[in-house]
């Protein structure tokens, strides 16, 4: 396997039975032909009989199968290694969003790269070819909506990427050694009809907390609504005509997050999936990313008061870039403004009342209203509409030539994010009225670039002036490159400092 670590030290990490290296690796069994989570709860092997992986499609290639008491199966995929190579990090993402519908051969045509190098890259950082990784994505998915959904075997198999329900019912069999309707017969829960809940895992620890103040302070009306202890917003499914309501929390048991909504398409779930792992920074290794930025002792500090800690995503790439946009040189408070007028007057009214939140028990009262507006919207209307709502009229010829530029397709997100954080953001450069504090903001969180470092913002420079009262923005650069690939944890760590009380 990789060398996240050297064998001794796996080994301690799984006799401590410790959750928190869960998603750092995978252990099997030799004696007994199964792999298994580093917190299971199984009798202990013999440190002779334990092989490790770096990931779940590594230990099924091996010829090992889930272990029934810990379901490692159910886990987050994407192994602490995957972030030492873009290429793969950028493979995993395309394969979770498009996992009904992305061949290998498509893969590296949308990567630019050779199936060769492809194949050479996925063995050197997660030990399983990328045919493992697509299968093992594949059968997981299957086997989530076989247990927690009603939807019919035909449109369980295409969802998730089976050509046929023989092909589906004989790669379940080979892989669970058993049929896909006695693995929904065993299925722990009830499952409703009147409404679709799936559980998304995710690498613990995962501060849901500091997730949903970051949201809570930044929701736009009518678009978002948080509550105590959920985050609701309305979203357009691809494939999907209408709109869609979706309520996420954190599950009462287990380390997943609970995302209810009304039935949908099979074919659309695994877009809902992909954007809330993304949003929610479901595969980010939180102690991997904390083990290497504690060394600073200012960003131990605030990464000791949330363990967990995460980047908060975005779902939407074009609305995360209008807030960017919309937030420069004004307060957080005025940004949310200008972003409910841009939704009243030009996003697409919803019809919420048999929505997921709104039949919720721990969610808010009353939820989203309306859809945030499509780059098509805004640039039928002119800057000087836009200038009404009340924004400078820079920036509103600015917004306008944005939503041209997405809606006319020579700007496309998904194509930035496998660029690499300096192409991309030297892209989001080149528009009118984005800077280089826009462009890594944008990265960090609709892009989701680990490095991404949004530099000259006064809040993180006041973060370090907490050390040293005349630190400049040229000290900030130059200590933020000790804490590369991870400069975007480090910038929300420091922007939870800057909101401390002194």
């Amino acid at each position: 396997m990789p060398k996240l670590f050297d064998e001794a030290r796996l080994f301690r990490a799984m006799q401590s039975r410790d959750r928190r290296f869960e998603g750092s690796f995978i252990a099997g069994i030799t004696t007994t032909g199964i792999y298994c989570r580093p917190g299971c709860s199984a009798k202990m092997p013999l440190a002779k009989n334990v092989r490790f992986f770096a990931c779940t499609a590594a230990a099924e290639e091996a010829g090992f199968r889930a272990c029934l008491r810990c379901r490692p199966d159910t886990s987050a995929l994407l192994p602490a290694a995957a972030g030492s190579s873009a290429t793969v990090s950028r493979a995993l993402h395309l394969i979770g969003a498009n996992i009904g519908e992305l061949g290998i051969a498509e893969l590296c045509t949308r990567l630019g790269v050779g199936e060769r190098h492809l194949r050479r890259l996925f063995m050197q950082h997660l030990g399983a070819s990328p045919h493992a990784v697509l299968r093992t994505q594949r059968l997981r998915f299957a086997r989530t909506l076989l247990e927690q959904t009603r939807l019919p075997m035909t449109e369980v198999a295409l969802a998730s990427g089976f050509g046929s329900t023989r092909r589906f019912n004989a790669e379940l069999k080979r892989t669970f050694q058993t049929s896909p309707t006695m693995l929904r017969k065993a299925a722990p829960r009830a499952v409703r009809s009147d409404l679709l809940e799936l559980q998304i895992p995710y690498a613990p620890p995962l501060d849901w907390a500091a997730l949903l103040a970051f949201f809570r302070a930044r929701a736009i009306d009518g678009v978002e609504v948080v509550g105590e202890r959920s985050y609701s917003r309305s979203v357009r499914l691809p494939g999907s005509a209408g709109a869609q309501v979706i309520e996420v929390e954190q599950a009462a048991r287990g380390h997943a997050l609970l995302v209810r909504t009304m039935p949908t398409a099979a074919h659309s779930l695994p877009a809902l999936v992909a954007g809330v792992r993304r949003m929610f920074g479901c595969d980010v290794q939180s102690l991997t990313v904390t083990e290497h930025l504690a060394h600073d002792p200012l960003l131990a500090r605030a990464l000791a008061k949330h363990p967990g800690l995460r980047v908060p995503g975005a779902w939407n790439p074009f609305e995360l870039s209008v807030r960017a946009l919309l937030g420069q040189q004004i307060s957080v408070r005025a940004a949310q403004t200008l972003a409910g007028r841009l939704v009243r007057e030009l996003g697409e009214p919803i019809d919420s009342s048999g929505s997921a939140a709104s039949t919720s028990t721990t969610g808010p009262s009353e939820g989203p209203t309306h859809l945030f507006p499509a780059p098509s919207a805004v640039a039928r209307t002119t800057p000087a509409a836009l200038a009404e709502l009340g924004l400078m009229p820079s920036r509103a010829l600015a917004l306008h030539e944005l939503a041209r530029a997405v809606n006319e397709g020579s700007l496309d997100f998904e194509r930035l994010r496998l660029r690499s954080l300096d192409d991309a953001s030297a892209a989001l450069e080149s528009l009118r009225g984005f800077g280089p504090w826009s462009a890594h903001y944008i990265a960090m969180r609709a892009l989701n670039e680990p490095d991404a470092f949004p530099l000259r913002d006064l809040g993180l420079l006041r973060a370090i002036r907490r050390e040293k009262s005349d630190a400049t923005f040229a000290d900030l650069r130059a200590r933020a490159e000790a804490w590369r690939p991870f400069r975007a944890t480090a910038a929300i760590a420091l922007w939870l400092l800057d909101g401390e009380t002194t």
